[in-house]
């Protein structure tokens, strides 16, 4: 069985609400202890409520002025199209947040794939001021698809493969696209790594992932070795895993 614990919620609220709750609870304890909160976002529909909890009743329970925003993944989209995950982000939480705007740190969408990987990837080091290891995030939110994915990284995919670089253009043949993505090193490196799965139509894959069978599936592969795995689901997400809690 992959470790993590498991959260299961009774709807799509108590969910959002919980995962908004751990957010806040982890950048409180990393601004007490470092006065800096480093929190990659997931992108996709999945996590908007949570986001617009996070921007709305539960805004002042952040610390702002201390929190870091990065992205997990992008699309290679202009910045306004509605597939940008920023733009998500923006119009559901940072939009209302008072964040200071150098602490937005989102992919150049609009740039060729390669560059864009590579200037993000830059950013992140100059974040961190790494000298050779790995940067280690202190909360990185993810979602999954139908097929296992996570982030950007598709089954099958080159982006699969990468030792060595921590973010990479990733050509995603199903969907005939490029997509921009953090890289397994970098996201098994976390502090703490929260997945956040929603609805009856992720129900099989989120068996699969949690049983000891599907290892190869890209999500199953994110299991920080040094920090924590949580997974914050919905009882539609969770109809399909045994009744006793995981722990």
């Amino acid at each position: 069985m992959m470790a993590g614990a498991v959260r299961v919620f009774p709807n799509r609220l108590s969910a959002a609400r919980g995962l908004a709750a751990l957010v806040a609870r982890n950048a409180e304890a990393c601004i007490s202890l470092r006065e800096r909160f480093s929190l990659v976002l997931s992108g996709g529909k999945t996590p908007r409520e949570a986001y617009k909890l996070l921007g709305d009743e539960m805004a002042s329970e952040i610390d702002w002025t201390y929190t870091h925003v990065f992205w997990s993944d992008e699309r290679c989209v202009p910045y306004e199209h509605l597939d940008n995950n920023a733009k998500m982000a923006r119009e559901t939480l940072l939009d209302y947040v008072p964040i200071p705007m150098d602490h937005i740190h989102r992919v150049q969408s609009f740039l060729e794939p390669a560059e864009a990987a590579e200037h993000y990837q830059k950013e992140v080091l100059r974040y961190f001021e790494s000298r050779g290891s790995v940067p280690r995030f202190d909360l990185i939110l993810l979602g999954i698809g139908a097929d296992g994915h996570t982030a950007s990284l598709f089954p099958g995919t080159q982006a699969l493969q990468e030792v060595d670089r921590l973010i990479v253009p990733n050509y995603v043949s199903s969907l005939d696209s490029w997509r921009i993505t953090m890289t397994l090193p970098l996201l098994n490196a976390a502090d703490h790594v929260v997945f956040y799965v929603l609805g009856e139509d992720k129900a099989e894959t989120l068996a699969r992932i949690l049983s000891s069978e599907e290892a190869d599936l890209p999500a199953a592969r994110i299991n920080p070795p040094r920090g924590k795995l949580t997974w914050i689901v919905d009882e539609e997400a969770a109809s399909l895993l045994p009744k006793t809690p995981f722990q």
